[in-house]
């Protein structure tokens, strides 16, 4: 072997120790001088395992992240039930127990609570608060499921009352009452139909009413509706047609059960707030133009806060 053969040879193996030695230390090497011929590449701050290694051992946290709770789908029951009573003929009045189920009533206040704001009024064409309505409104989206599942079962009572692909159920609309807040006498139809709001030369008016109460812990706040009379007319010696009744209490006390409801002192019928059940109404005559007879008041709240679902039919006009 000549010397120039053992000179690289030689070489080789020492570089070879050389570098298994430096291995197990090339992490820690953190003086400049000595790690400046490492160049750009990042040193690590962990230790090398290698498996020429036999001592070295890696020891691996693993951190457990709770899932986040999921809210469960709001689930609409098509197959809910309700009843309904038959108030007054002309103009019609229905009421409906039971049309607004628990959870749908929870799901509706939920998405209605960060947007109640002032009522308003619409007069000669514009809105406007006045001191005739006092009370919160706030709009719901259409979208919701929640929405969606009463305003399909609105639809579903109504029947041929509205046309398909020509009409619709309009924009819903909670509104809250708190204790003094009012509505005075009005009407929800519009004296002067409306424009539709796709841009054509189509018009509209509230062809109906449902009133769905939310949340009846409160004293007072009726519908008033002074110009209906029930079905059956009072009796010429005056009774009273809706006496409630009497039930008893621990068995020393008596309380009168409050009527679904009653005839008003100054006229007409007064509607109590029940979670749950809603009052429906025809706001137009045959002929499409306003009914008089279908004005009514909420009366002031005394207590509590009443909260209740506005739904507006809305029947559009033949093109002119």
């Amino acid at each position: 072997m000549t010397t120039t053969s053992i000179a690289k040879s030689a070489g080789f193996w020492a570089g070879g120790l050389l570098l298994g030695l430096s291995i197990p230390y090339l992490p820690n090497l953190s003086s400049p001088h000595l790690a400046s011929f490492i160049g750009d590449f990042p040193v690590p701050d962990y230790p090398f395992v290698l498996p020429f290694f036999k001592n070295q051992t890696t020891t691996t946290t693993t951190t457990t992240v709770s899932p986040l709770p999921e809210t469960p789908p709001f689930f609409c029951d098509t197959s809910h039930t309700y009843r309904t009573e038959l108030v007054s003929l002309d103009p019609l009045i229905i009421y409906i127990h039971n049309i607004i189920t628990p959870s749908e009533i929870t799901s509706l206040l939920a998405t209605a609570e960060p947007k109640f704001a002032p009522s308003q009024v619409t007069k000669h064409g514009r809105k406007q608060q006045t001191n005739d309505r006092t009370s919160s409104s706030a709009g719901l989206p259409r979208d919701n499921p929640a929405v969606q599942c009463v305003l399909d079962r609105a639809r579903t009572f109504l029947g041929t009352m509205l046309r398909d692909g020509w009409d619709e159920m309009g924009p819903p609309q909670l509104v809250r009452y708190s204790e003094g807040q009012r509505f005075n006498v009005h009407h929800d139809w519009y004296e002067v139909p409306q424009w539709a709001p796709d841009g054509t030369t189509r018009k509209w008016n509230r062809v109906a009413s449902f009133f769905a109460i939310l949340e009846d812990d409160c004293e007072g706040g009726e519908t008033h509706f002074p110009f209906v009379e029930g079905i059956v007319r009072p009796s010429p010696y005056g009774e009273r047609m809706w006496r409630g009744g009497v039930r008893r209490r621990d068995g020393e006390r008596e309380d009168e059960v409050k009527p679904l409801w009653r005839e008003h002192e100054e006229g007409g019928l007064a509607f109590r707030p029940v979670a749950g059940n809603a009052v429906f109404w025809v706001n137009l005559h045959a002929n499409d133009t306003g009914d008089m007879r279908t004005r009514h008041a909420g009366l002031p709240l005394e207590s509590g806060r009443k909260t209740a679902m506005n739904i507006w039919p809305r029947r559009y006009y033949a093109y002119e």
